[in-house]
């Protein structure tokens, strides 16, 4: 959490330029390409990244399907793992994000540039309709990330709770390419007391693709997917 208030205070002086800006773009996405909006996101978030000593590592990104939309489904550690994905994630994708936690100042500039989706956790009604935007931009060609797990505790130290079924709804519904994400010590970023350089890990697995898992239940396919990411961290995870 230092570090989280650490980087907002070294970054106040451009607050009064980059936050209006990331307004105005994502405001107006006819004057702004898809690609322009994330851009400076990824800009954003490299601000962040030096101000708070954070170095990232990307792996596997030749995993990642060349055509097509596709999900992406990572652990989840904290706030700074969409971040950490978007940045190392070379093409355009937006997230799925709780909408309690959408609207303050910053994360919701984020939100908007990427297009996201912010999810009501307790309206069904709602969720359904959240399922079936993403499931038709997916097969459109957008790409998601969507955290499986619902929600983080504060330093898990690379932990990985249960993946929810539902949460592989909108990718059976496309029949989508499904991409785990393992990510590693992202937690210690935003939601640790550690303090220091920090270097966190994004891997980027093979991404299952429908015809392997059309036949599957989506509580099976939650316990795959958590799986293989739980190897990973097994193997690189301190």
């Amino acid at each position: 959490m230092l570090r989280f208030f650490y980087v907002i205070i070294m970054n106040l002086f451009r607050a009064p330029y980059i936050i209006p800006k990331m307004r105005r773009e994502s405001e107006h996405p006819e004057k702004y390409t898809e690609e322009e909006r994330y851009r400076l996101v990824k800009h954003v978030i490299r601000l962040m990244k030096l101000s708070g000593k954070v170095h990232t590592k990307a792996y596997g990104t030749e995993n990642l399907p060349k055509e097509g939309g596709y999900i992406m489904y990572p652990n989840h550690q904290g706030k700074y793992d969409a971040l950490g994905i978007i940045y190392t994630h070379k093409t355009p994708c937006s997230v799925v994000m709780d909408k309690a936690k959408s609207n303050t100042i910053l994360v919701k500039e984020f939100i908007d540039l990427v297009q996201g989706k912010r999810l009501e956790k307790d309206n069904v009604r709602q969720a359904l309709t959240i399922i079936n935007e993403i499931a038709k931009e997916v097969q459109s060609g957008k790409r998601y990330i969507l955290f499986p797990e619902g929600g983080y505790e504060f330093n898990n130290k690379n932990k990985v709770t249960s993946f929810k079924p539902g949460s592989f709804k909108s990718a059976v519904k496309a029949k989508a390419p499904i991409v785990p994400v393992a990510l590693i010590d992202s937690y210690k970023v935003f939601n640790s007391f550690h303090f220091g350089k920090i270097t966190t890990q994004v891997h980027f697995l093979k991404p299952i693709f429908y015809e392997e898992y059309q036949n599957m239940k989506t509580s099976e396919i939650a316990l795959s997917v958590q799986e293989r990411i739980q190897q990973v961290l097994d193997i690189y995870a301190v």
